[in-house]
């Protein structure tokens, strides 16, 4: 066995090692316009490769037009890991698809990454001769009302420009405007000239149909000028010229909801749409008073989060439901948006048996194939089985009366008798007792009403609902009624156990305030309430009634 060890311990230390130096590639977009730059980004995390990545498969399908290497060392979780990076600027050669093929730095390699080169759409006009111009098109001319339409903004310059450079905001009157990822900036070919290109994407969500126009947007710049040095003069260098430029007006079609789409359906122009569920614990073997949380993820494209409706509630007899917050997030792609909407919600099952939970259904429009759709999950049946840790009533709203045998009938007369002669027997001896003298009565095997009330009271005002629920089974053992009868007759304390109820089974539990329970448990009404007739001195009343 210690010769095994041996063997295999050096081998695990290259598996380790080869698992840990990796060369990962990726580009800043992959779709881009004939005569546009990409930048290609390998990074890999292992301190000893001291070299540069061989570019020489990349000569015949690109033209590397610039290298640049960034080191880095961050701290992570206390210890130290440092990265680095080769972006390399790649001027395609050909459209279409194109393939950047694996580069190798050492002896790790990178994974291929394919990008589409489509035919440039910057027209050789006038434009294209000045210094600095923008151009401004919308991925499509026509949408649905509160659908998205995508506008993007290029700024081209053959000139130096300083770092001074702004444009106008993008608002536009009866549409929500949300700005798509960051800022990107490249290089492009026009007419054999190397411009440098901005390049802003917005998804603008009309919210009524008819035409809406896009107004034109206004960048200004100042130019770097350079000058001679027999020109200079004491006052120093001659300021740039300052330059605006404005794009052209757009008009975009808004078409309004189709008729054919269901009127109680709140509306949903999406390109595609998923909905997925989760389970934690997954419900196979699901007991009366198990907590399983279940998550409804609905993710959409081409809408924003914010534009995602609630799902529908799982309300179904024999399921108690505790909802938490919805979690909202947005994704920007090459296409736009990508709204999700994650909605979770605690189930606790009240009785044993089956439980049938509903379709969950989305209707939407398919706004790249224009028609109706609908996408569901599947109804599901959670089996429930009884808790020996819990008492659970038998529901008895099954039993209907019919004819009674009559032997059975003569059992319930006699055990009605032999109870009412029970109680008048238990009365007459109360009757005679309470006529004796006082006696000393055995002290308690365990803790008084009184100690118990004060535990109650210490967990509901420290907001602990475990420690709170723990006490006060303890005091309700000691009562007269159960918790729930005297829910039933106290309306404060069933409010109050509903609250502590969703403190313990949903995941909100650190934010329950217990002072409401402690009131409702020093409220309820004497007749319902233990009688201590002892005290807190542990004495019979001195005058016994």
């Amino acid at each position: 066995m210690t010769r095994f060890t041996v063997l295999l311990l050096p081998l695990l230390i290259c598996t380790a090692t080869a698992h840990a130096a990796e060369l990962i590639a990726s580009v800043d977009r992959s779709r881009l316009n004939s005569g546009e730059t990409v930048e290609l980004t390998l990074e890999t995390n292992d301190v000893t490769q001291f070299g540069k990545p061989d570019l020489t498969p990349l000569e015949p399908l690109f033209e590397v037009r610039g290298t640049r290497q960034v080191n880095q060392l961050n701290t992570l979780n206390g210890g130290d890991r440092a990265t680095t990076r080769w972006i390399i600027t790649l001027l395609p050669k050909e459209n279409g698809s194109v393939l950047i093929p694996p580069l190798q730095v050492g002896d790790v390699q990178s994974q291929p990454i394919t990008v589409q080169v489509v035919e440039s759409d910057v027209r050789e006009d006038k434009n294209s001769l000045d210094p600095v111009f923008i151009e401004a098109s919308l991925d499509q001319s026509s949408v649905y009302v509160q659908a998205q339409a995508i506008l993007t903004l290029r700024i081209y310059h053959s000139v130096s420009l300083y770092d001074d450079s702004s444009l106008t905001p993008l608002q536009i009157a009866d549409a929500r405007v949300e700005q798509l990822g960051d800022t990107r900036t490249y290089e492009k070919d026009i007419n054999g000239v190397r411009h440098g290109v901005i390049e802003m994407r917005y998804a603008i969500y009309p919210q009524h149909s008819g035409l809406l126009t896009i107004a034109p947007q206004t960048f200004s710049a100042t130019l770097v000028e350079t000058q001679p040095a027999q020109d200079s003069t004491a006052q120093g260098p001659k300021p740039g010229k300052l330059m605006r430029v404005s794009s052209a007006q757009i008009p975009l079609t808004v078409k309004p909801k189709p008729l054919t789409y269901p009127i109680d359906a709140p509306w949903l122009p999406a390109r595609s749409l998923s909905l997925s569920e989760s389970w934690n614990p997954e419900p196979e073997h699901t007991q009366v008073g198990d907590s399983l949380t279940r998550s409804l993820t609905l993710k959409v494209e081409g809408l924003a989060s914010s534009q995602l409706p609630a799902m529908p509630a799982t309300e179904v007899n024999g399921l108690r439901r505790y909802p938490d917050q919805p979690v909202l997030s947005n994704q920007s792609s090459d296409r736009g948006l990508i709204g999700s909407r994650e909605e979770r919600e605690a189930l606790v099952p009240s009785r044993s048996g089956l439980i049938d939970l509903p379709t969950v259904d989305v209707v939407w429009w398919n706004t790249f194939e224009d028609h109706l759709e609908h996408t569901s999950l599947p109804a599901r049946t959670l089996q429930v089985a009884n808790n020996p840790s819990l008492q659970v009533d038998t529901p008895t709203g099954g039993l209907q009366p019919s004819a009674v045998d009559n032997d059975v009938l003569w059992w319930w007369k006699l055990s009605t008798l032999i109870l009412a002669c029970t109680t008048l027997l238990g009365f007459g001896l109360w009757w005679r007792a309470r006529w004796q003298p006082a006696v000393h009565r055995a002290a308690q095997t365990g803790p008084s009403p009184r100690t118990l009330m004060d535990d109650i009271k210490r967990a509901s005002q420290a907001n602990d609902p475990h420690a709170t629920r723990q006490a006060l089974d303890a005091w309700a053992r000691q009562q007269p009624e159960t918790l729930a009868d005297m829910a039933a007759r106290f309306v404060p304390l069933s409010d109050a156990l509903d609250g502590l109820n969703g403190a313990l089974y949903s995941e909100t539990g650190q934010h329950w305030q217990g002072e409401d329970l402690w009131r409702a448990i020093r409220t309820i009404p004497a007749a319902e309430r233990v009688q201590d007739p002892v005290g807190d001195s542990g004495l019979p009343p001195l005058y016994p009634k």
